[in-house]
């Protein structure tokens, strides 16, 4: 079959695990904006991130 597409067994497995990692993303992504979306609450990493833009934008200011 993989002769049939022109591809190697590598070249397979190289996009399953692309693939894999790509729809985890988007997964992630995806229930984190829902939760957001339905608590309004924002998770830690946005906290963080805010935080750290605070920090750096305070610095500049200076």
């Amino acid at each position: 079959m993989l002769k049939d597409l022109g591809i190697s067994g590598g070249t397979l497995i190289f996009c399953l695990i692309m693939g894999y990692f790509v729809i985890k993303w988007a997964v992630k992504n995806a229930i984190i904006e829902a939760h957001y979306s339905i608590t309004g609450e924002k998770g830690e990493e946005e906290k963080e991130i805010e935080r750290m833009v605070e920090e750096s934008s305070s610095r500049f200011a200076k």
